[in-house]
């Protein structure tokens, strides 16, 4: 799932001299610090196509962007129920394959899924999962449940996302439900759990959190599986669990919208990420997980054979990635006010 990281429109390009001279221009939209910036360099100089690159904190702040058609952008980033939602209302573009020759190399595993069935719509670029992040020198019980999230002993020391899909859907794995359920009684009783939480609850967070983690301000908090091993690495007292009643496993994917006027450049660039030796670099400076099988072969055994990158299938069978739900959302809306409200 995109986490926020840097405020959105920032802009740059890249300082190839070809591609300072090239009348191409790409018009790129993606999360802030979600690729190496290197990368788009080498792109420009290799086939002298300007790459304008702009940024956004949310996939709802690209949705409404695209949507309003106020800019023609050509490549856009959005997660595996956003691609559902913008496909679904004729948003997007459909791929060229004959243009990505190196989408040979998307492990299988990410093809012909939920949010784009026949694969139309969406190349994947980065995945993860959604779990609990928590200080070994503090937290002394057996961290593998989510029901940890409720003991009253930590009471002020749990942090949970600013969220609604991700925090309802935790209550709702919690109790045994689907994180995609439409069902009002089942939404209303993860309501009423993450009501009785809240008074144990430090804050409700988004990348601020990593901060607070890292600095033992918390004991525990929900957290993105790519965000673990920078965590760790400024405070090693921390770890990572996928919880035994399963998660959200999240897939963010490259797509092109309706509005573009450059899709071949599109898909050359989409082609270039998808390259194992690229997609390894970009791999390692992002820190989440990849969909290219090559590229994962190449990185480093210790992120390679990282459990919170790469979990076992046993734990991966138990999750499931967010749907698009059309206009059921607004149970969940309604229900995050009045949680937030109470």
């Amino acid at each position: 799932m995109i986490s926020a990281v840097l405020s959105s429109s920032i802009l740059f390009t890249g300082c190839g001299a070809t591609s300072q001279s090239s009348s191409k221009v790409l018009n790129v939209y993606n999360v802030g610090d979600y690729i190496d910036e290197e990368l788009i360099n080498e792109f420009e100089e290799k086939t002298g196509i300007k790459v304008q690159y702009s940024t956004y904190d949310t996939n709802e702040m690209m949705y409404q962007k695209v949507k309003s058609g106020s800019t023609k952008y050509d490549l856009v980033f959005p997660s595996d129920y956003m691609v559902q939602k913008m496909s679904r209302e004729g948003l997007l573009k459909k791929i060229n394959y004959n243009n990505i020759p190196n989408y040979k190399y998307v492990d299988k595993d990410f093809l012909k899924n939920a949010y784009d069935p026949t694969n139309e719509y969406s190349v994947p670029y980065m995945w993860g999962t959604l779990g609990i992040v928590y200080n070994k020198k503090m937290v002394k019980d057996k961290v593998d449940s989510w029901d940890i999230l409720w003991n009253s002993k930590y009471r002020k020391n749990i942090l949970m996302f600013d969220s609604v899909r991700d925090t309802m859907g935790v209550a709702l794995k919690k109790l045994g439900y689907s994180m995609n359920t439409t069902n009002q009684d089942e939404i209303n009783k993860a309501k009423d759990l993450l009501t009785k939480q809240k008074d144990l609850v430090l804050a409700y967070v988004n990348d601020d959190g990593k901060d607070r983690m890292v600095g033992n301000e918390a004991m525990m908090g929900i957290f993105y599986s790519g965000d673990v091993p920078m965590m760790i690495e400024e405070n090693e007292d921390l770890a990572y669990v996928i919880p035994k009643e399963g998660s959200n496993k999240w897939t963010d994917a490259m797509c092109i919208p309706k509005t573009s006027d450059n899709q071949d450049w599109a898909e050359e660039f989409i082609n270039f990420l998808c390259d194992p030796d690229v997609n390894a670099r970009n791999t390692e400076y992002i820190g989440y997980s990849t969909p290219i099988k090559k590229g994962w072969e190449q990185l480093p055994d210790d992120v390679k054979y990282d459990k919170s990158l790469y979990p076992d299938e046993e734990i991966l069978s138990k999750c499931e990635a967010f749907l698009d739900l059309e206009e059921n959302i607004k149970k969940y809306d309604r229900a995050w006010v009045e949680l937030k409200s109470n």
